[in-house]
């Protein structure tokens, strides 16, 4: 709407008497609606002057205040109206008219020029703003509406990481049943096929969601002939998948019995046999579980948390029809978990892919299309920072079990309890994640900085909330696991650390979604193997003098010092974050000119 002249005066705040040196202005009504369209028509003043010397009049239109806001002049307006002290400014965005204003302040032509060119600016802030909410828009980002956006995205993501472990927990209780041979031996493979997704499934999910919202930003209006988007991350994004699945499925098929001798079971052992069946039928579903994840990122990279959860909760929910009637019902045991397991993976993959193919092209129609280099540098990068965490958290494991079996399953509660609550910080980190890779793609510095500092501040407040709530209840959390009491002294001796440590791991996981939301996986990956490095020393000598509470010391040093490199590149002046301390620019400088 830019600057709209009028004549100023009115209100006794406002009240601006012409200097000696300046003549009044005594243009007429169709000369000032000529030089100002839309400016309201001059009364008294217009003939209180016959001078030749006409000069325009002023009256400022602030878009960004509302109305009757009293304000400090910036440099400009300084500029265009040299009075001291404070200015009080009508808005003209709502159009409320504003009457003529008696003893107007006119302007020499240098200052009617800077008015000039301050309109003009205005006008080009504003169209860019129009321009900056439709690139939102296109996103499915709207703009002011941070908190309601994160939070709409982290209530499901929540759920959604929920359901998988509560399946895993029926499957251990149906499994129990059975016999504690049975439990142990689907205790190994289950243990070994988690561990090779979570190296290589883990950076799929988290580089896939950053480089796909990132995509729908920049390509929101390239749409392919049926309607649909075209986006090459979503496209290496599953290709990729379908290649790790497979390679994943060959490793763990053919490789099954050289893994469980790696964990420690012999040909020679008990297990060995049933172990190495439930692992190759598992093995089957790997491809499966990939893609599952990968269409999981690349939904997060849509902002939307709720699909996934739909049709994982109907996979999950077949698996719990299926284990019952395979492992009872046929009598298949341990065998009929797996194939209800890998049955479920199937089931939800197929609806992911379904559901995906109603908004994106799936593939290409050429192969030259496919951009890989992105997901290959990145994806190399988080394998090595998933192997130093799962390394610290080995070693944090095996230096428990050295106390001997008391505080090994004191360890154990201590843990799972941990990582449970751990949920909702996550889900905070994904939800912040996908919102910055949106804004950072189309390069609105600013909404990515409120999106920070609120997912910061609401992450903060979650970890103090669940540290107050799992201090008061963590006694009774831990009866659920065990009625041992030698069990629940070791475990009260550890709970302050259990506790203390949520604020800090809420702040860890939320940067670590800081970091991928604008691409920074080379940091992150770095940062986490020196975290790594100096966690395990902790790891290997603290429990030698402190026992477990030495463990929980290496463990609690892990995400502290995760939190601590999070913070560290924010404040870096160079890379992804050096917006935050760029000094705002002026908007205008204008300069005297020349009579």
């Amino acid at each position: 709407m830019g600057i709209q002249r009028a004549l100023v005066s009115g209100q006794p705040a406002l009240l601006c008497p012409s200097p000696s040196g300046w003549p009044r202005s005594s243009s007429s009504s169709s000369s000032r609606a000529r030089r100002a369209p839309g400016a309201a028509s001059a009364s008294a003043s217009a003939s209180s002057s016959s001078s030749p010397n006409r000069w325009p009049s002023l009256s400022l239109s602030l878009s960004r205040l509302g109305s009757g806001t009293t304000i400090i002049p910036t440099q400009a307006e300084r500029l265009l109206l040299p009075l001291p002290g404070l200015l009080d400014f009508t808005s003209r965005r709502t159009g409320t008219a504003i009457p003529p204003r008696l003893h107007a302040l006119p302007l020499p032509p240098f200052q009617e020029d800077a008015a000039l060119s301050l309109s003009k600016k205005e006008e080009e802030e504003e169209e860019e703003e129009e321009e900056d909410n439709a690139l939102l828009l296109g996103s499915g980002l709207y703009p002011g509406t941070v908190g309601i956006d994160l939070i709409l995205l982290a209530l499901p993501a929540v759920l959604g990481q929920a359901i998988d472990p509560m399946a895993q927990l029926m499957e251990t209780a149906y499994i129990g049943k059975l016999g504690a041979l049975e439990l142990a031996s689907a205790g190994i493979g289950v243990a070994i096929f988690n561990i090779l997704s979570k190296i290589f499934n883990i950076p799929l999910l988290s580089i896939a969601t950053s480089f796909v919202a990132e995509d729908i930003s920049k390509n929101a209006s390239k749409h392919s002939t049926s309607g649909k988007l075209e986006l090459p991350s979503v496209s290496s994004a599953l290709v990729l998948a379908a290649a790790i699945g497979t390679i994943e499925a060959l490793a763990l098929f053919l490789g099954s019995g050289l893994f469980l001798k790696l964990m420690g079971v012999s040909p020679v052992s008990p297990m060995y046999k049933s172990a190495r069946l439930f692992l190759s039928l598992r093995a089957l579903g790997a491809p499966a579980n990939v893609i599952m994840l990968a269409v999981q990122g690349i939904f997060r990279g849509f902002k939307d948390t709720k699909t996934p959860v739909l049709f994982i909760g109907l996979g999950n929910l077949s698996a719990v029809a299926l284990l019952p009637l395979l492992i009872y019902g046929f009598k298949l045991g341990i065998t009929g978990a797996a194939i209800s397991t890998v049955a479920s993976q199937y089931i939800i993959a197929i609806l992911l892919m379904w559901s995906l193919s109603k908004r994106a092209v799936l593939l290409p129609p050429r192969v030259d299309q496919l951009e890989f280099g992105g997901y290959l540098k990145s994806g190399g990068m988080l394998l090595g920072r998933t192997l130093s965490i799962l390394l610290t958290m080995t070693i944090g494991t095996s230096m428990a079990a050295r106390q001997g079996p008391t505080a090994m399953a004191a360890h154990q509660i201590c843990l799972q309890v941990w990582l449970a609550v751990s949920l909702l910080a996550d889900a905070l980190a994904v939800s912040a994640q996908a919102l910055i890779a949106s804004s950072y793609a189309i390069l609105d510095y600013k909404r990515v900085q409120k999106v920070a500092m609120f997912s910061l501040q609401i992450g903060l407040a979650s970890g103090l909330a669940l540290a107050v709530g799992l201090y008061i209840s963590f006694g009774s959390i831990a009866k659920l696991f065990t009625n041992d009491p030698q069990v629940l002294a070791v475990v009260s001796s550890c709970a302050l650390f259990v506790c203390a440590s949520q604020p800090v791991n809420a702040l860890a996981f939320i940067f670590d979604g800081l970091h991928y939301g604008v691409s920074d996986f080379d940091y992150v990956a770095q940062a986490t193997i020196v975290v790594g490095v100096i966690s395990s020393l902790v790891l290997l000598y603290a429990p030698r003098v402190f026992g477990l509470a030495g463990v929980w010391a290496g463990l609690t040093t892990l995400m502290g010092l995760r939190m601590a490199a999070g913070i560290l590149r924010l404040l870096w002046k160079s890379g992804p974050w050096s917006f935050l301390h760029e000094e705002p620019e002026t908007k205008l400088q204008a300069q005297p000119l020349a009579s």
